[in-house]
């Protein structure tokens, strides 16, 4: 089968004199993995993010996800996809029922209603999918979301900070379930974090960006050893500080 993305030099500028949002990006990421993209606040994650939705066409380079070129076959690929972030909001005046509906209805899911229900059951959502989506709180507000990106059963999810506003027994809990999907139906993660401690938990290979480039890639584990840490928050620091791997040259 195909790999879950394909990047081939990709780039984007936002403007022809301005400098590159994101710069000669290259990397395969096979099917059935989970992928980190790190890096701080500026260094390309969610406009890499936007360029694999299709939501911003490359200034240069080629997206591939699924098997489908994003430039001419972006439909085929988005059925098989989806994407989650705590900071885009559902429908407040809808209910968590009805804005579920309304996605299983874009996505063609077959036995929405059921689908549904099986997802409310997963993600504990009894209590409130009937009530408003503006009504909830940061917490089940995530849970939804992340409901939402499930309900087409996708190949590939792109996830950006999901457990960003949740706390931690119930960041634990979502974290799981994301491990579970993904061993029961061998489908791709890349996921955008700033939590360390969930990257090392849930990630088999790590891209680290910073101005729009890749400037390490490895393991977790391979990170760790490369720059002698204990944990990647302290890798996170030695990049975005400017501090060499040791042995590296400078």
């Amino acid at each position: 089968m195909p790999p879950a993305i394909e990047c081939d030099a990709l780039t984007k500028r936002y403007a022809d004199d301005a400098p590159a949002a994101v710069e000669d990006l290259s990397f395969t990421m096979p099917r059935g993995a989970t992928w980190g993209l790190l890096g701080g606040n500026g260094a390309g994650k969610t406009t890499t993010i936007a360029m694999l939705l299709g939501l911003l066409i490359p200034s240069a380079g080629r997206v591939t996800v699924l098997g489908h070129d994003m430039a001419t076959d972006r439909f085929a690929a988005l059925a098989r996809m989806n994407f989650s972030s705590p900071y885009v909001s559902l429908p407040h005046r809808l209910s968590v029922r009805e804005n579920l509906t309304v996605y299983g209805h874009l996505y063609n899911v077959p036995r929405a209603a059921r689908r549904i229900e099986e997802l409310t059951e997963r993600f504990q959502m009894g209590e409130f999918i009937d009530r408003p989506a503006g009504s909830l709180s940061a917490g089940q507000k995530t849970r939804v979301a992340i409901a939402k990106a499930l309900i087409n059963t996708p190949d590939l999810l792109l996830l950006d900070e999901p457990t960003a506003s949740l706390d931690p027994d119930t960041g634990d809990w979502v974290r799981g379930l994301l491990e579970t999907y993904s061993a029961e139906t061998g489908a791709a993660i890349l996921l955008a974090s700033h939590n360390m401690a969930e990257v090392e938990r849930l990630c088999s290979h790590v891209l680290m960006l910073k101005q729009g480039r890749v400037v390490d890639s490895d393991s977790p584990a391979g990170l760790l050893r490369k720059y002698g840490r204990d944990d990647m928050e302290q890798v996170f620091l030695d990049i975005a500080r400017d501090r060499m791997a040791p042995g590296r040259a400078a």
